[in-house]
Order: C-alpha cells, then structure tokens, then sequence
C-alpha cells in the first residue's frame, strides 16, 4: 500500500488519513447518543418520573448495594429459563406438526392463532386461581407470551421448504423421520430461529409483567414496590436491568443460530 504524502517547505510528510466512519462500531454509538439524549432531557424537564440518565446509575448503584437486585434478577432469570425452556420444547414440536401434518394444523390451528391474538396477560389470574401466588403462575405466564409465536414461525417455516427438496428425499427412499430431520428441520432452521428470537424477546415481557402482577418474586416485584413508592428513579433503574437481560437472552440465541445455520449465507440469513 503506498502512502499519501503531500510536499511542505521542508519536505514530504505523510497526508492525514481521514476517518473511515463507516468501520466505526455503529451499536455503541448508538447507546452513547441514547445516554445522551436521555441525560439531556431528563435534565431540561426537571420532572420525578423521568429523572437524568446519572441519577438512574446512581439510584441503581445503590440498589446493587443494598442487596435489592441480584436476588430478584436471580428469581427472574429462573422464572425466564423455565419460561422459555417449556415454550421451546412445545413450541417446537408443535410447530413441526402442524407445518408436516394437515390433520394436526386442522385441529391445532384454531386454538394457536386465538391464543396468539389474545391479550397474553388476562391468563394471569386464571393461572394465579389454579397454580397460587409462585413460580408456577409467572412461568405460565412467560409461556402464554412466547409459545405460540415460537408455534406459528416454525409451522411456517416447515411449510416453506421447497417442494423439490421433499421430493428428491423421497427418491432416495427416505423415510418420514429422516425427511424430518435431516431435509426439512436444516432447511427450516433460517426461520424457525427467527421465531425463537421472537420468542425470547416476548418471553422477557412476559417475565416482567407476570412478576408485576403477582408480585411476589423478581424484578417485577421490586418495579411494583417502587412504582408504589412513586420512585421513577429506582423504576427505571430496574428497567435498565431488565433491557440488559433482553439484550443477553436475544444475543444467545442469536448465537446459536450461527452455529445451528453457520452454513446459510449471510444474506439469506438477514444479515448485512
């Protein structure tokens, strides 16, 4: 590579290279400006329920401190992995059924969608009538809100595979199960863990808002003391908490998406 130089009164020095601002990291940029923006407007307005960006660290500082935090976000990650845990395991096998089999989407069908339609959230005091004020109420709210979008994208996907790929396994003899899983499930991987992200990202709300209504474990419980308190500051301290676990849960699905379809190219796969 030859350099740019330029000539002055005493020679050639080297011409300054200017930034190359598309190599710069564009998502901590992004969170930079976020904090900024929220620094400078919580600043101008000056009202309780909407406090700077500094206060909020603080206020959560605090809380970490106190001793407030870690054991809700202990109670909340087993409420999440539980959640999403018995969503994946019905959710995919259902999915796989009802995008194969007709019968099964005939009969299956139905209820997925009205379930998916409804609020996710009036279920709550249903279960808390047959489960009790536990674990078991906010865990089977987590999977009302992620199950059956993981059902309808890998119902979806299995549809999708192309016909020929089906048909060329059946000329060489393949049986039901190796059409399943060696044809169908590889090429419907792309979109089944779509789904799964969606999942994910729904089963956090999920979490959150049956902890909220319960109120009795998590981080739901510690958001309904301080929204009771009229405490903006340690709300949306929590809510920071609960967007870091959002972020986490999606990038370890997002990491095993790459190494369950590392051999997609990354175009087909969304990506840039």
């Amino acid at each position: 590579m030859i350099a740019l130089t330029e000539r002055s009164g005493t020679g050639t020095v080297p011409r300054r290279r200017r930034p190359d601002w598309r190599r710069m990291p564009v998502a901590p940029l992004s969170l930079l400006a976020g904090a900024a923006v929220w620094e400078v407007v919580g600043l101008l307005a000056g009202v309780p329920f909407f406090p700077p960006l500094s206060t909020v660290l603080t206020r959560l500082s605090k809380m970490v401190s106190d001793g407030l935090i870690l054991p809700s976000l202990g109670d909340s990650l087993v409420n999440l992995a539980l959640g999403i845990a018995v969503s994946l395991g019905v959710g995919l096998v259902t999915g796989v059924a009802m995008g194969r089999y007709r019968r099964v989407e005939a009969a299956l069908g139905v209820y997925v969608y009205a379930l998916l339609t409804a609020p996710s959230l009036v279920f709550a005091p249903i279960f808390f009538s047959l489960l009790g004020a536990g674990r078991g109420s906010i865990v089977a709210v987590v999977v009302m809100y992620a199950m059956f979008v993981i059902i309808i994208n890998t119902a979806s996907a299995i549809q999708a595979v192309p016909a020929q790929l089906v048909e060329m396994a059946r000329s060489y003899g393949a049986s039901e199960r190796q059409l399943l899983v060696s044809v169908m499930l590889p090429a419907a991987a792309p979109m089944i863990m779509a789904g799964v992200r969606l999942g994910v990202g729904r089963a956090v709300a999920g979490m959150i808002n049956g902890e909220m209504f319960i109120a009795v474990v998590g981080l739901g419980h510690v958001v309904t003391e301080a929204s009771g308190r009229f405490d903006g500051a340690s709300v949306l301290a929590v809510l920071l908490i609960i967007i870091a676990v959002a972020l986490s849960a999606v990038a370890l699905v997002q990491l095993v998406d790459r190494k369950i379809t590392g051999w997609v190219p990354s175009t087909s796969r969304g990506n840039p």
